[in-house]
């Protein structure tokens, strides 16, 4: 279980970075995206900070246990969220991307739990 963990969750680490810099840099995808579902322009810095430490922590996952679980739980909560918001808004259309992301989340959480 541990390569499944850790080949997946160095995959998850890099779309968290991905997804951060868009954010960090005011994509203009997500920039016209995100407030339509309610999220705030201010809020982008602190979403991108909650993945890149999502990132940093599964990659350090790999030498200290807890600190990947947590990393994962962290991004399974993020993404409930995610998912929640675009339903909320009856947002069909963008619900599969986070949805993908936090079923991926929740299979690195149990690879990095089985893998103890």
């Amino acid at each position: 279980m541990f390569i499944a963990y850790a080949i997946v969750a160095v995959l998850l680490s890099l779309v968290m970075l991905m997804s951060a810099a868009g954010k960090l840099t005011r994509h203009p995808k997500i920039v016209e995206s995100l407030p339509s579902l309610g999220v705030p322009l201010s809020m982008f810095p602190f979403l991108a900070a909650a993945e890149i430490a999502g990132a940093i922590g599964l990659i350090v996952g790999l030498w200290i246990v807890p600190l990947g679980i947590a990393a994962a739980i962290g991004l399974v909560l993020y993404f409930v969220g995610a998912v929640l918001t675009h339903l909320r808004k009856s947002d069909f259309k963008g619900t599969p991307a986070p949805l993908v992301i936090l079923i991926v989340s929740g299979a690195v959480l149990a690879f990095r739990a089985a893998s103890m």
